[in-house]
């Protein structure tokens, strides 16, 4: 997505990509961080802030998982702090009859600040505390957002996984550098399937995001992308290819810390 200050127009955006997912057979959904808003500067997203189980954007969500039979895993959104000024920046997962049935507050607050362009989350959002993980259809999924994807310890603790989901804003700069190695560093070490839906343009606030959404496999290799731009990432999951990487290199079990 390239989301934009109107939660009304992401939300239509949403609305047809999920539509488009769903009708190329996807039962699993992931949508960017930030996907409901991307406001004109850091703060206009408090005015958005959502109480946990109530909100235009969580009925959006719920609403989508149900009519298409999938399973959704909605990006973040901000949800109410008990800070003043400042939100959490969550995923939540709807399984498909609508149900909100995990949740994930970001943990790592990206700061960034080169060359005139300085980003500091932690401005406006309280950072999580607690792994994220949920049970679904397709095994054990484990739960994170863009800068996250730097602290490799966060993946371990989340214990053997079948995907890792991936939720990004990446910045033009870092993910020119980074992204790309890091997703596929992440697959590699944790013999699992990497998701991960980015924002991926220019946007009215004049941020550049790196975009390039991809399904990357436990081997390591890209099995999809999508450069820049809206549209939809799709792929199938393996088990039995998973399986096949661990047992014929088990570098999960040779773990010795």
């Amino acid at each position: 997505m390239i989301s934009s200050p109107s939660v009304a127009d992401n939300l239509a955006s949403a609305r047809r990509l999920i539509g488009q997912a769903a009708a190329q057979g996807a039962k699993l959904l992931l949508l960017p961080e930030y996907w409901a808003i991307m406001g004109l500067s850091d703060s206009d997203k408090v005015a958005h802030a959502e109480p946990l189980g109530s909100g235009p954007i969580q009925d959006f969500m719920a609403g989508m998982a149900r009519q298409h039979g999938v399973w959704l895993i909605g990006g973040t959104l901000p949800l109410a702090s008990d800070q003043d000024g400042k939100v959490v920046n969550t995923t939540l997962v709807y399984d498909p009859q609508g149900r909100h049935v995990g949740r994930y507050d970001k943990i790592h607050l990206f700061g960034f600040s080169k060359d005139g362009e300085s980003y500091d989350e932690s401005k406006t959002i309280v950072a999580g505390a607690g792994i994220g993980t949920v049970e679904t259809d397709f095994g054990k999924v484990g739960l994170s957002v863009c800068y996250d994807l730097r602290f490799p310890e966060l993946y371990r603790a989340m214990g053997p996984v079948e995907l890792i989901v991936v939720p990004a804003a990446f910045t033009h700069t870092t993910g020119r550098a980074h992204w790309e190695v890091l997703l596929r560093a992440r697959a590699i070490e944790n013999q699992c399937y990497v998701l991960a839906a980015a924002q991926g343009g220019l946007h009215q606030n004049g941020r550049r995001t790196w975009g390039h959404s991809m399904l990357i496999d436990p081997w390591g290799e890209v099995k999809a992308v999508l450069a820049e731009g809206e549209g939809v990432v799709c792929g199938e999951l393996d088990p039995a290819f998973t399986a096949g990487v661990r047992s014929s290199l088990p570098a999960l079990k040779h773990r010795t810390m």
